[in-house]
């Protein structure tokens, strides 16, 4: 439980010095030059550069204080990549849809919007930007920082235990109740594959992989495209207006279509894979050297100081984003 605690204090540690650089330099850059607060590129390089070269380094200084323990390399076929790749994909669009139908609920409770924060970091910014951010500098820290790091400090007490803290941890620090979904199933998919093979670019690879479609592709996709103005002629039932616009954006609703087309491929046969695999009983977890008794594991693994304020400072953020 100590072990925990301590693994969850520093991760606690290293988010209050995230979220301290990151405002110092938004505050820096609001007195000094306000004006490029309204340029989208900008705006996102003022979150990842603090994040990237301080918050996240002293976090990696704070965590390697920890004692850790080596997962075994093993090899992986080309095939079993190629199917944790579909699956990852049909999980991150399924969950990403159930994700929207939450924050819709509650929005319609509310009576007003839930914002997404992705979309309003992403909708201002040219694609190579979103490229860099996305497909580069996060997968790499990110699997560093969310794999390695807590699975080779926790797998010692089950992989399981591992995978599952990981996944958690991961999906609380994007910071929202639309990310956090998909990103928790994301996060035990990739450490899944790295205590069973103990190499972190084969992670690295899938996230960018993810990010690159769900980032890059459907921006470039959805920027062909407004679908609010389609829909605003569609209920004004103007149909000379909606041909023209159909004329007008062809190239922008085939690309949709594709997309949404990969998207509902991705799922079946993701589901189709995930029920294979458990038939064949291919997600396993190995004990660890040292056994949690049953009965005592949320205890010993959640309910202690340090993971308690990690895992409560981020759920406060998710109800806060949910209802400002």
């Amino acid at each position: 439980r100590r072990q925990f605690s301590r693994l969850g204090g520093m991760y606690f540690l290293g988010t209050m010095v995230i979220f301290a650089v990151q405002y110092a330099a938004s505050f820096a850059v609001g007195i000094l030059c306000p004006q490029w607060l309204w340029n989208g590129d900008f705006v996102l390089l003022l979150s990842m550069l603090p994040m990237y070269l301080i918050g996240m380094p002293v976090l990696i200084i704070l965590v390697r204080t920890i004692p850790a323990e080596r997962v075994e390399r093993r090899r992986i076929k080309a095939g079993s990549f190629l199917a944790a790749v579909v699956m990852a994909f049909g999980a991150v669009y399924l969950t990403n849809i159930i994700g929207n139908v939450i924050t819709t609920l509650i929005s319609m409770l509310r009576g007003l919007g839930v914002q997404n924060q992705l979309v309003n970091v992403t909708e201002s910014a040219s694609l190579w930007m979103i490229a860099l951010w996305m497909v580069v500098c996060a997968p790499i820290m990110e699997e560093y920082v969310f794999r390695k790091l807590i699975v080779d400090r926790t797998v010692r007490y089950g992989q399981g235990t591992a995978v599952l803290l990981s996944g958690l941890m991961f999906g609380l620090f994007h910071g929202n109740l639309n990310q956090f979904v998909y990103a928790f199933v994301l996060g035990l998919l990739l450490a899944f594959l790295y205590v069973k093979t103990g190499n972190l670019k084969i992670t690295i690879a899938l996230h960018m992989t993810v990010n690159f479609m769900g980032g890059v592709v459907s921006t470039a996709v959805s920027r062909m495209i407004d679908l609010e103005e389609y829909m605003a002629l569609a209920q004004d039932m103007d149909i000379s207006a909606m041909m023209a616009y159909v004329n007008e954006n062809m190239a922008g609703i085939l690309a949709y279509g594709a997309l949404a087309l990969f998207m509902f491929a991705n799922v079946i046969a993701g589901l189709v894979l995930f029920i294979v695999c458990l038939a064949k009983r291919r997600f396993t977890f190995a004990k660890g050297q040292v056994a949690i008794p049953k009965g005592k594991r949320f205890r010993t693994v959640i309910l202690n100081l340090g993971m308690l304020l990690y895992c409560l400072f981020w759920i406060a953020n998710i109800v806060y984003q949910l209802f400002m």
